[in-house]
């Protein structure tokens, strides 16, 4: 039987900040990590990535699923191998402003929680059917973002996300072959 969220219980701290509108419009940016930061799409060669095949089928279905939708849309992807960074464009206007999750622990349909939310369950689901691990889990449980306040930021975000291969002994989210993490 799945448990609801319980306030009393579950003392989850969201990390959104309290009182935006994450269905409204806006542009994020997003970080989403494996489960325990496993290397599973593929390695950084010379400061390239090289996707692997369950690498370039994430790597599809951000961008295909993101394009199905009128009012979201994808500026900027890249697949790393245990983690995907993405800029986010949501075109909600004229929402009413709600917070990140709701009072019974949902998240809000049409949210950027929602958006990302679809996202990894889409490339679960596939990634376990080619894999044959049927239930295995494929991400970390949440994700970061960070609002995009302007387009002096937006160009810096974008820069960051196409050399971040070549960044990538210096990532944070790095891991050796063992799987430990080599950088804090």
């Amino acid at each position: 039987m799945k448990s609801r969220y319980d306030p009393a219980r579950h003392h989850r701290r969201s990390i959104r900040l309290r009182g935006w509108d994450y269905a409204g419009s806006g542009v994020y940016f997003v970080t989403v990590c494996t489960y325990r930061r496993r290397c599973l799409f593929g390695n950084v060669v010379d400061g390239e990535i090289r996707l692997n095949p369950v690498g370039r089928l994430v790597d599809g279905i951000w961008r295909h699923n993101l394009t199905k939708r009128a009012d979201v849309s994808l500026d900027a992807v890249q697949v790393m191998p245990n983690h995907v960074h993405a800029v986010i464009v949501m075109a909600g206007a004229d929402r009413v402003e709600m917070a990140a999750t709701g009072q019974d622990g949902t998240i809000p349909p049409g949210s950027l929680g929602a958006v990302v939310g679809n996202l990894k369950t889409v490339c679960t689901r596939r990634v376990n059917k080619m894999r044959g691990t049927p239930g295995a889990p494929l991400w970390q449980r949440n994700y970061w973002e960070r609002i995009v306040r302007d387009e002096e930021e937006l160009a810096r975000i974008r820069t960051y996300i196409v050399s971040n291969p070549g960044l990538w002994t210096e990532d944070r989210l790095h891991v050796s072959d063992r799987g430990e993490r080599i950088v804090d």
